[in-house]
């Protein structure tokens, strides 16, 4: 009744009265627009994240980056508005990790397109580095971005695959592009059609952006920039192509290029750069035509084919070019030492034997899947994780290794270290001592393969029993650095590449024995028992450890029980040392150490003999079950039929064990 009342007189006023109270209601209506926008977007993620970063981050500095980065990659982003966005295309903030106002709308998806002017705003010096993904590699790409501002090199762009990516990324101040791929968010894996139409895509960006006229250096997610490498690349301003490769054996002992004659690995795009010349763009445009016209064709192989279409003669005497494709192109191979494959920087460590720097590391030559890349990046200490990552709930649990210094370190890899590790895996299961000596006798051929079997699986047992306590006690394994005296590869070899500088026995990735993908899956409970988390080698080592972690830590000594203060009884502080008993019982770790439940890290001092078995038979077998999965192949014997060698977790309840390709076609198969 007021409401008419009021329009009633309203009606009945003068026109100037009139006027002025149609002012003063649409100005109500708006502003009230306005503050529940404002309410609806401190609601958004956005404004979440912009209450966690402060806008005035910048690469220098990287504290707040860092803090920056630990956002939730679970959390939705903004949805993308279809209001047009006025003015020039600038669509990022100034610097990289600036945070756009939470009071900003994200601009229409039609901004972030890949024009000449958009790729202007990131160029330095005419060069861009470009790297591109799905959501799937969105911690990948975090991780690529903050390597190269800790380097203070921003002349960068990420080109993502769905429209999510470009959500996330713009949200938190990392300069974008759409490229139009509508790719599914998920990892599509290795080998997949979608696998194949990435592929695709990097060459269909190449040949969008070469037309440009900058230069491009263009690279995979999966590595990260250890050094600048523009000023290295600028000393070749003649090549049309620099690129990385899979070569294995160095070809020279510095900083040069590649001897292009004696490299016999694949050229590698994981890492190359173009120069927007004539030879380059015909070079582009053909290879795209021949992916488009066949999507089985990959596209790095692609790349190899239409190279050496011609290859040679060399330029000349002094640069390292080689001219390739049509005869005119100039090539230039990076030097594998420096711009490492996951060969040349995670098994050889070829650039500290060559006492170089390396620029750059690419997670190839791995066998992990995606979670082995990741894997690999947090052993090395380069991968970007969340604080969370790094105090994980229940607690870390860590041992340290016991490795004879025979077996490690004593003699050659010849026949005498081969029966030196043979004698002590004799002594573990006790076979018969004649059996064993026929049967060195026959298989000296291949002595070097069960050196490295018989070393490798003295260090599964200590694992498999870490792995049984922390399932017992709820915490994350931190797993041992593992030391292997053979290479793993997808192809027969002799054990070690020959003329390459890897070392015996060396420090293995955990994917050269360990199944990561499987270790990190979610697996059914009913059937595998408990999840048991991991984590890397180097995690309790690692720089972004919290305070929290660090601070709280315990010592356990094993010992002999009956001696002096061996009962397992607390009398010490946290950071001292605890006494527990060796051959202790699932029931005797769970009252020990259900004490320390806040205790962040409990380092056992050793885990051989520390543990006598699980009573509970159903949890066991569930145990069971799950670590049989965790180990993979070795691989390749030469010259049999089947060359791979299955590990097993239980080798030492099968004293006819014996580490040996399958025999047959039907006994090719997981120990399980």
């Amino acid at each position: 009744m007021g409401w008419r009342n009021g329009c009633e007189e309203l009606t009945q006023s003068k026109p100037l009265f009139l006027t002025i109270y149609s002012v003063v209601i649409i100005g109500i209506v708006v502003s009230s627009f306005y503050v529940f926008s404002a309410i609806y977007s401190s609601n958004t993620p956005a404004a979440h994240s912009s209450a966690w970063l402060s806008s005035s981050i910048s690469p220098e500095d990287p504290h707040h980056i860092e803090q920056a980065l630990n956002i939730s990659q679970s959390e939705k982003v903004q949805n993308v508005s279809t209001t047009p966005s006025p003015g020039k295309q600038n669509v990022w903030p100034t610097s990289v990790w600036d945070i756009p106002p939470s009071n900003k709308r994200m601009p229409p998806l039609k901004d972030f397109r890949l024009t000449k002017q958009l790729v202007q705003q990131r160029v330095k010096d005419n060069v861009v580095i470009v790297t591109f993904g799905n959501y799937a590699f969105m911690d990948f790409i975090l991780t690529w971005v903050k390597k190269l501002t800790d380097l203070e090199v921003s002349n960068f762009l990420v080109g993502a695959m769905d429209t999510k990516l470009v959500e996330a990324l713009y949200w938190k101040g990392v300069p974008v592009f759409d490229m139009g791929s509508h790719m599914s968010t998920v990892d599509v894996g290795w080998g997949s059609p979608t696998f194949h139409k990435m592929g695709r895509e990097k060459v269909i960006l190449l040949d969008s952006i070469l037309p440009f006229g900058f230069e491009v250096l263009m690279c995979d997610t999966d590595m990260v920039w250890l050094k600048n490498p523009l000023p290295y690349l600028a000393r070749y301003p003649g090549a049309d192509i620099l690129t990385s490769s899979d070569q294995v054996i160095p070809t020279v002992v510095d900083d040069r290029l590649e001897i292009w004659q004696e490299v016999s690995g694949a050229y590698n795009i994981g890492i190359f750069h173009w120069r927007p010349t004539e030879s380059a763009k015909n070079l582009v445009k053909k290879w795209k035509e021949m992916l488009l016209a066949d999507d089985k064709i990959w596209d790095q192989s692609g790349f190899n084919d239409i190279l050496h279409n011609q290859l040679g003669p060399s330029v000349d005497d002094d640069s390292g070019f080689v001219f390739a494709f049509d005869g005119k192109l100039k090539l230039g191979i990076l030097p594998a030492s420096i711009f490492c494959s996951g060969h040349t920087y995670f098994v050889q460590a070829m650039y500290q034997q060559l006492r170089l720097e390396p620029y750059a590391v690419h997670t190839t030559f791995q066998y992990g899947g995606t979670e082995g890349k990741r894997h690999r990046l947090r052993e090395a200490m380069f991968f970007l994780d969340p604080p969370e990552y790094y105090n994980p709930p229940g607690g870390l649990l860590s041992f340290k290794p016991s490795i004879p210094k025979s077996l490690l370190l004593s003699g050659e890899h010849n026949v005498d270290s081969h029966f030196t590790l043979i004698n002590h895996q004799v002594y573990t299961y006790r076979p018969d001592p004649i059996h064993v000596f026929f049967y060195g006798i026959l298989m000296l051929r291949f002595v070097i393969f069960f050196t490295h079997f018989i070393f490798f699986l003295f260090q599964m047992k200590q694992i498999r029993t870490a792995l049984a306590i922390a399932s017992l006690l709820n915490r994350t394994l931190v797993m041992p650095p593992l030391w292997c005296r053979l290479d793993r590869l997808w192809f027969p070899h002799p054990g070690i590449l020959e003329g390459s500088m890897t070392r015996q026995p060396f420090l293995c990735p955990l994917d050269h024995v360990f199944e990561v993908n499987i270790m990190l899956k979610k697996l059914p409970e009913e059937e595998f028992g408990p999840e048991i988390g991991i984590r890397e080698y180097s995690m309790l080592d690692n720089p972004s450890l919290p305070p929290e972690v660090k601070n709280s830590w315990l010592d356990v000594q094993l010992c002999k029980e009956g001696t002096q203060d061996c009962d397992g009884s607390y009398n010490t502080t946290v950071g001292g040392v605890l006494k527990f008993p060796k051959h202790s019982n699932e029931e005797m770790f769970m009252k020990v150490f259900s004490l320390f439940n806040d205790v962040k890290v409990i380092k056992l001092s050793s885990v051989q003999d520390a543990f006598t078995g699980f009573t509970n038979k159903e949890r066991e077998d569930r145990f069971r079950n799950r670590v049989k999965r965790y180990v993979g192949i070795w691989c390749c014997m030469p010259d049999i039929p089947i060359g791979h060698i299955y590990y097993d977790m239980y080798w030492d309840e099968k004293p006819e064990w014996k580490p040996i390709p399958p025999q047959s076609p039907e006994d090719d198969h997981p120990p399980f």
